[in-house]
C-alpha cells in the first residue's frame, strides 16, 4: 500500500509540473513580479534520505517554518519514493519544468546528473557566505573540476577503522592507533608507521584456523579458516581503490578508461589478501556462516577490523553485539591517508528560473538550527564543526549508552575525505558499475590470476563502454 500511495504521489507530481509548465515560466515570473507574490521555490526530496514516510512531517514543519517567517519566497516540498525519484527528477527536467533545490543528496545521485547543477561560488561570494564553521577539506569536497561548488557541507559519514577489541586481547596484541599521526606500538614497545603493510601484518596475526593457527604459521590451514583479520566491509572497486588514495576509472578528459596505478595496487593487495595471505575474506568464504552477522561480517565478532563509514556505528549493527568494539585510524599509502567519505546536502540545479532566491532557501536549510531538525530526521553527523561536540555526546550516549568511543578519530577523518570522491560521475553509469563488478567478482572467487592482466582486460572493457556512449 505505502510503495502504491508513493507511485500515485510521483505520477501527481508529475503531472502537476507539466501543467505548470504549459504556463510558461517567463510569463508566471513576470506575473509574480507585478503582483508582488512570493516567488515559488521547489524543493525536491527523493534522491537521498527524506522518501520514508516517518520524515514527512519533520520536513514539512521545517517548510512551514521558512513560509511564517519570509513573505518574498513560498517553499514547496515535494517528496518522492527513492524507487522512483530518479526518473521523476529526469522527467521533469526534460519537460523544462525542473525544481530549484534537490536534497539531501549524495554524491552518487549528484553526479547521475552531471552537469546539471548550479556552481554556487558567486552565491557565496555574493552574499559573503560564511564557511568558517566548515572543515576546508569539507568544503573542497564539494568542489568539482570545470563545474564549480556544487554543495555546502551539511551531513557527512567520514569512514574509519573500527575494531574487536576483544579479538586484539585475545591475540596478545595492542590496539591501532587512536590517533592519525601514531604510530602502531607491537607489544614489544617498537613501533611501525600505522600504514598498509603494518594493517596487513597485523591482520594475518588476528586470521585463525580451527587449530587456532594464525596466518603467519607455516601451520596454517587456509581451508579451514574460523576467523579473519581484516575486510573493506560494504564498498566496490572504487571504494577499495580509494582506501589507497583518491582516483578515477574515467581521465579528467571524460572519456578516456583508465585505473590509476594507486588503485592497481590496492587491488593487488587485496588479491593478495584473498588468495596468498588469507587475512581478508574471499568469495568462498565471504558466505560462510561464522561471517553472518545483523551488521555483516563485522558484527559476527570472527573478524578483527573493517574499514567503514560513520553510518555503520549505530545500533542495527553493533547495539548488540557481544564483544567490545572501538575506532581507530585509516592507515596510509606512500605516507598519505584516504577516509573516503560519504556526504550529504542540497543542491540548485542550473535550470531554476530564481537562483537568488534558491540560495536563500539553501542556506536557510543549512542554518545551525534548521539543519539540527534535520539531521535528526535523517541521521548523520553534522558538517558544521560547532555541532559536532553536542552531537557526539548525545548520539553516544542515546545508541550506546555508558561506552567510551573514540569519536575524536571520526572528526579527524573529515581531514582526509577523498576527491574526486569513490562514488562520482562515469560514463555509462550503470553499465560501467555492472562491469567493473562482474571484474571484481571474478577476481574474488578465482585463484591464480594475473592481476594486472585482468586490470588491462577491464580498462579495455570500460574503453568501448565509454565509446558507445559518446
Amino acid at each position: 500500500m505505502r510503495n502504491k500511495l508513493f507511485h500515485i504521489l510521483s505520477v501527481v507530481l508529475i503531472a502537476s509540473v507539466l501543467i505548470a509548465g504549459c504556463k510558461g515560466g517567463a510569463s508566471e515570473s513576470a506575473s509574480e513580479s507585478a503582483s508582488n507574490e512570493p516567488v515559488q521555490i521547489r524543493w525536491f526530496v527523493g534522491l537521498g534520505a527524506g522518501s520514508d514516510e516517518g520524515t514527512f512531517a519533520g520536513q514539512q514543519a521545517v517548510v512551514d517554518q521558512f513560509n511564517a517567517t519570509h513573505d518574498n519566497i513560498e517553499l514547496v516540498l515535494e517528496i518522492v519514493d527513492n524507487d522512483v525519484a530518479y526518473d521523476t527528477l529526469a522527467t521533469q527536467i526534460a519537460a523544462g519544468n525542473a525544481p530549484d533545490i534537490v536534497g539531501p543528496v549524495g554524491i552518487r545521485g549528484r553526479d547521475s546528473f552531471k552537469g546539471a547543477w548550479l556552481d554556487l561560488q558567486p552565491y557565496i561570494e555574493a552574499t559573503n557566505y560564511d564557511l568558517s564553521d566548515f572543515d576546508p577539506a569539507m568544503v573542497e569536497f564539494y568542489h568539482v573540476q570545470e563545474e564549480g561548488q556544487l554543495g555546502i557541507p551539511f551531513a557527512i559519514f567520514p569512514s574509519f577503522i573500527i575494531y574487536n577489541k576483544d579479538l586484539f586481547d585475545e591475540a596478545g596484541l595492542n590496539y591501532p592507533p587512536a590517533n592519525y599521526g601514531e604510530p602502531y606500538v607491537w607489544p614489544d614497545g617498537t613501533e611501525s608507521e600505522w600504514n598498509m603493510d603494518t594493517l596487513r601484518q597485523v591482520a594475518m596475526l588476528l586470521t585463525v584456523d580451527a587449530n587456532g593457527n594464525d596466518a603467519t604459521s607455516p601451520d596454517f590451514d587456509n581451508q579451514n579458516i574460523v576467523q579473519f583479520g581484516f575486510m573493506n566491509q560494504w564498498t566496490d572497486p572504487r571504494g577499495i581503490g580509494t582506501f589507497f588514495g583518491p582516483g578515477s576509472l574515467v581521465a579528467d578528459d571524460g572519456v578516456t578508461a583508465q585505473v590509476p596505478e594507486n588503485w592497481r595496487a590496492a587491488w593487488r593487495w587485496t588479491y593478495d589478501g584473498w588468495w596468498t595471505d588469507y587475512f581478508i575474506p574471499n568469495g568462498p568464504y565471504g558466505g560462510a556462516e561464522f561471517l553472518q552477522g545483523p551488521g555483516g561480517p563485522f558484527s559476527s565478532g570472527n573478524l578483527a577490523m573493517v574499514h567503514l563509514h560513520l553510518w555503520y556505528v549505530a545500533p542495527w549493527a553493533l547495539g548488540n553485539v557481544p564483544f567490545d568494539w572501538n575506532l581507530a585510524a585509516t592507515p596510509s599509502y606512500n605516507g598519505v591517508v584516504t577516509s573516503k567519505m560519504h556526504a550529504d546536502t542540497f543542491g540548485i540545479l542550473k535550470y531554476t528560473q530564481h537562483p537568488d532566491e534558491a540560495f536563500e532557501v539553501l542556506t536557510y536549510l543549512l542554518s545551525p538550527e534548521v539543519a539540527g531538525q534535520l539531521l535528526n530526521i535523517y541521521g548523520g553527523m553534522p558538517a558544521r564543526l560547532s555541532m559536532q561536540e553536542n552531537y557526539f555526546a548525545t548520539y553516544g550516549e542515546t545508541n550506546f549508552p555508558g561506552k567510551d568511543i573514540n569519536w575524536d578519530v571520526v572528526v579527524a577523518s573529515m581531514a582526509y575525505a577523498d576527491n574526486p570522491n569513490h562514488e562520482s560521475w562515469m560514463p555509462s553509469f550503470q553499465e560501467t558499475t555492472d562491469r567493473y563488478n562482474e571484474f571484481w567478482n571474478y577476481l574474488a572467487n578465482t585463484p591464480g590470476l594475473d592481476v594486472d592482466a585482468e586490470i588491462d582486460r577491464l580498462v579495455a572493457d570500460l574503453q568501448q563502454i565509454f565509446d558507445a556512449a559518446r
